[in-house]
C-alpha cells in the first residue's frame, strides 16, 4: 500500500512539473511596430504571457497599405492570425463572416468600453472589441497663420471664416492652405466625413448609413460638390492625389509647409505628434461646412466620432478562446493607460485618465467628445462604397468626372454592395 501511496505522489509530482503545452497566439496589425506603441504591445504581451504559462504572443505587423489585401487574401483560406487589428466601422463589417461573435464573451466590458457600434454587425452581434476612440479635427500651423496677418487664436468657426482663410494664406502665397494626401483615397474619406458633420441632420446620417440615403441624393451631392469646389479653389497643395496621407500629408505639415490638415485625435497624425513638431503653435479647430443641416447651429461645428481601432478573433482561430482573452487584454485600463499616455491615442475603456493632459489641443479635443461629437459618415457606408468613392474622388479633383457622373456610379456600387 504504502509502495503504491508513492507511486501516485512521484506521478503527481511529475504532472505538477511538466511544462503547459506550448501555444502561440499571432496578432496581426499595422501598428506594433511603431515604437510610440512600443511600451503598450511588451506590456500586453508580458502581462498575459505571465498570467498564461506555455502560451506565446506573437505581434506580425503588416504592412498598412496592403493589410487588408493580405488579410482577406488570408481569412478566405480560413487561414490567417488568431487576433487581428481592423478599423471600425466598414472594414470591420466588412469582415464579420470571418469574425467569432464576442457578445457572450465581452459582456463584463461593456459598460467601462465605448466605440462597440463601429464592430457590431447587422445582426446586433458585436465582432470585435474597441481599442480607441477616433474623430476627426483640422489642425493648423499658428505660425502660419499670423505670417498670413491672421489672428492665430481664432480659428475658423463659420465656412465663410474658412474661406477668409484659405484667402488670405493663398494671397500670402507661401504655403498652400490644406494639406491633402489622397492617393489612397483617405483625404477624400475625411472630407466626407467632416462635411457629412455639419451639412446631415442625424435622421440623414441615420439613413446613409442604412443605404437609404443615395449618393445622387442633394445632401450627399452637395459634399461631392465641395470636394470639387475646394480643389478648384486651390486650396490643396499640387498633386492631391499622388500625395499618400499617411505620411506624406502630415510630414509636410509638420515641416510647416501647409497651413491646415484635416488630421486625427487617435493615434498618428493628432495633437501629440503634432505638437512635439509645431509647439505651441499647434492649433485645431473643428472643420465647419458650406452648407448647415437644421439640427445643426452656425459657428459651432461638430465633429465626426466613432470606434476608432479594435481587434477581432478569427471565426477558424484553434486558439480562440485564449484570443478572446488576448483582445479583452490589449483593451484593459491598466494597458490603454500605457497606450494613452505614450501614443496619446484616446482610449476606449472609460478607465483611463486623461486629467494630467497639458496640450491645448488636447484638452479641446477632449472637451469636444462630450458633446460635439455626430456620427463619421464613411465608416457607415459599405466597403464597397468606400473603395469607390476613394476612385471617384481623384476623378473629381483631377477633372475627369462631373459630380452627376461620380454620385451614379456611388449609387449603382451602394445598390450592388446594399443587395
Amino acid at each position: 500500500m504504502q509502495a503504491k501511496l508513492s507511486a501516485l505522489l512521484l506521478a503527481g509530482t511529475i504532472l505538477a512539473a511538466a511544462p503547459a503545452k506550448a501555444q502561440e497566439i499571432t496578432v496581426w496589425d499595422w501598428k506594433s511596430g511603431d515604437p510610440a506603441a512600443a511600451s503598450y504591445y511588451e506590456k500586453v504581451k508580458g502581462d498575459f504571457e505571465a498570467a498564461h504559462p506555455g502560451v506565446t504572443v506573437n505581434y506580425v505587423m503588416q504592412p498598412l497599405d496592403q493589410y487588408y489585401t493580405l488579410l482577406g487574401t488570408a481569412l478566405s483560406s480560413h487561414a490567417g492570425p488568431d487576433l487581428f487589428l481592423m478599423n471600425g466601422g466598414a472594414q470591420a463589417k466588412a469582415r464579420i463572416p470571418a469574425l467569432l461573435r464576442l457578445d457572450d464573451k465581452v459582456a463584463d466590458l461593456r459598460k467601462t468600453v465605448i466605440g462597440w457600434p463601429e464592430f457590431t454587425g447587422a445582426d446586433g452581434g458585436v465582432y470585435a472589441v474597441p481599442l480607441s476612440i477616433q474623430g476627426f479635427v483640422v489642425y493648423y500651423d499658428k505660425k502660419l497663420y499670423r505670417d498670413a496677418g491672421l489672428d492665430p487664436d481664432k480659428p475658423p468657426r463659420t465656412w465663410a471664416d474658412l474661406a477668409r482663410v484659405c484667402a488670405a494664406i493663398k494671397a500670402k502665397g507661401a504655403v498652400p492652405c490644406f494639406s491633402m494626401g489622397n492617393k489612397e483615397g483617405y483625404g477624400a474619406e475625411f472630407w466626407f466625413s467632416t462635411m457629412a458633420a455639419n451639412e446631415w441632420t442625424a435622421g440623414e446620417q441615420q439613413d446613409f448609413a442604412a443605404g437609404r440615403l443615395k449618393w445622387s441624393s442633394p445632401q450627399v451631392k452637395a459634399i461631392l460638390q465641395s470636394w470639387v469646389d475646394a480643389g478648384k479653389a486651390g486650396w490643396f497643395q499640387d498633386g492631391p492625389n499622388s500625395t499618400t496621407k499617411f505620411m506624406d500629408e502630415y510630414e509636410g505639415f509638420m515641416r510647416g509647409e501647409d497651413a491646415n490638415t484635416i488630421g486625427l485625435i487617435s493615434d498618428v497624425a493628432h495633437w501629440k505628434q503634432f505638437d512635439d513638431f509645431l509647439g505651441a503653435d499647434d492649433g485645431v479647430f473643428r472643420m465647419p461646412s458650406p452648407t448647415l443641416a437644421a439640427d445643426k447651429t452656425e459657428g459651432d461645428p461638430m465633429m465626426p466620432v466613432a470606434g476608432g481601432i479594435g481587434y477581432g478573433v478569427n471565426k477558424a482561430s484553434v486558439h480562440a478562446d485564449l484570443a478572446v482573452e488576448l483582445a479583452k487584454a490589449l483593451a484593459a485600463p491598466a494597458a490603454m493607460q500605457v497606450f494613452f499616455t505614450d501614443t496619446g491615442a484616446i482610449a476606449s475603456n472609460t478607465g483611463v485618465d486623461t486629467s494630467k493632459v497639458d496640450s491645448p489641443a488636447a484638452k479641446a479635443i477632449l472637451a469636444w467628445l462630450k458633446t460635439k461629437g455626430v456620427p463619421t459618415a464613411h465608416a457607415n457606408a459599405t466597403a464597397k462604397e468606400l473603395e469607390e468613392w476613394h476612385r471617384q474622388s481623384q476623378l473629381l479633383l483631377n477633372g475627369e468626372a462631373t459630380v452627376d457622373a461620380a454620385a451614379a456610379r456611388l449609387d449603382a456600387v451602394q445598390a450592388d454592395a446594399r443587395k
